[in-house]
């Protein structure tokens, strides 16, 4: 089976008890007389599984909604009020980009609600039951992990789900889907192509970070599903001044792959320095995560011939020609998730109202085909994406083992 698309041609106990009651009669020497008839009491109203079941008249709609229609009520939560100015920026582009992926769904009923995600936990949280006030069936956002931690108890409580763009993987799950772009992804599927290649020896350095902890943890899985060995893993301080000393120590592991878990200044550091310790890029493969998907890096030779994972170039091409075209600005990288997230509303839009968003429609096994390519959520709540292996060079970045069309089992 093929992905779900949503391109821009049309692209996203019951409580009942019956209590009874019977009279206990005294005992005596005489005959006992016959019990009363017990007393029944009439049952309480069904009580709703979840409150936000059904549409309700204090629920938000615009005065043209025609009568008897249902509005798609959709939150969106993202960080309008940040104090930094590029957070602002991001934000208002990502709001843009629902927007336009409301107009090319052409579904007139999606009314799309914006709030404020703030600076904190408690004004999250704030944004999130006002969402639910106004009778939000979904929401897409926030953006902070610390925001979605503060709604995410307060989605479940209503049976509320939310689709979010933080990448802290310790905030999905049971209810809470991650669309944003994981470096989980990035480093299985580069692992997984360099072992596909004959790399079996693979050696790491990952910074002391959140980040260098997370790809840690992932790239030893990863080896290990390979079905190849570990042979050093070195952590340093992410400054380009730390790096000689684990570089070294790298360049003598003995490993045919290493996977660098930094960009920037510092992955142009570190690549001289295992060169400058006697590594030899013709017998091992340097691999990178999407950090490296800069093309600033192209110019550093001592990167020639890296791997690294991340959605197909030129993929996006379309949606960066139209939010262009209307907005008269390239939209920033995030852009692209908060346009996804309002076409896959689109797409499971015809179901029930308050009723269509459940898990089983948004874990679809066949995914979804967004600006980026095909993802799909797992019973986790983090995401998978096709992705395709790109390799540095000169003039570039060039595609070594293509994105996936569909989640079918590939072959390199």
């Amino acid at each position: 089976m093929g992905v779900s698309s949503f391109r821009p041609a049309v692209r996203f106990a019951r409580l009942c008890a019956i209590l009874a009651a019977a009279a206990i009669a005294g005992l005596s020497a005489c005959t006992p007389p016959p019990p009363p008839p017990p007393k029944v009491v009439a049952p309480p109203p069904p009580v709703a599984a979840n409150p936000l079941d059904r549409d309700l008249p204090s629920y938000l709609r615009l005065p043209n909604t025609p009568p008897g229609t249902t509005p798609i009520r959709v939150g969106i939560m993202l960080p309008f009020s940040s104090p930094a100015a590029g957070t602002r920026a991001l934000a208002d582009a990502m709001l843009k980009s629902a927007e336009l992926a409301l107009f090319d769904s052409g579904n007139r009923d999606i009314l799309l609600i914006p709030a404020d995600e703030g600076t904190s936990a408690a004004s999250a949280g704030a944004a999130a039951t006002k969402l639910l006030g106004q009778g939000a069936e979904i929401i897409l956002g926030p953006l902070f992990g610390p925001s979605v931690s503060a709604v995410a108890p307060i989605a479940r409580d209503r049976g509320i789900p939310v689709l979010a763009f933080s990448t802290e993987r310790s905030v999905a799950g049971d209810g809470i889907y991650l669309l944003s772009f994981l470096p989980q992804n990035e480093v299985k599927r580069v692992v997984s192509y360099a072992a596909s290649q004959g790399h079996r020896n693979f050696a790491a350095m990952v910074p002391q970070t959140p980040y260098g902890d997370l790809v840690s943890s992932v790239f030893s899985d990863a080896v290990k599903s390979a079905g190849g060995t570990i042979v050093d893993t070195e952590h340093f301080v992410p400054t380009t001044n730390t790096v000689m000393a684990p570089a070294a120590s790298i360049a003598k592991s003995n490993a045919d792959a290493v996977m660098i878990a930094q960009g920037g200044p510092v992955l142009r550091a570190i690549a001289p320095s295992l060169a400058f310790n006697g590594f030899d890029p013709a017998k091992v493969k340097l691999l990178g995560t999407g950090l490296w998907d800069d093309p600033g890096i192209a110019r550093e030779q001592a990167l020639d011939g890296g791997w690294f994972a991340a959605p197909e170039p030129n993929a996006d091409n379309a949606f960066n020609e139209k939010y262009r075209a209307v907005y008269g600005a390239a939209p920033p990288q995030l852009a692209s998730l908060s346009y996804d997230a309002v076409s896959l509303v689109a797409l499971l839009a015809k179901g029930e109202p308050y009723h269509r968003f459940t898990s089983a429609a948004l874990m679809d096994p066949n995914g979804f085909a967004g600006v980026d390519g095909i993802f799909r959520f797992n019973a986790d709540g983090t995401s998978e994406r096709g992705l395709a292996v790109l390799e540095v060079e000169q003039d570039g970045f060039h595609v070594v083992s293509p994105a996936p069309k569909t989640f079918q089992p590939r072959s390199f």
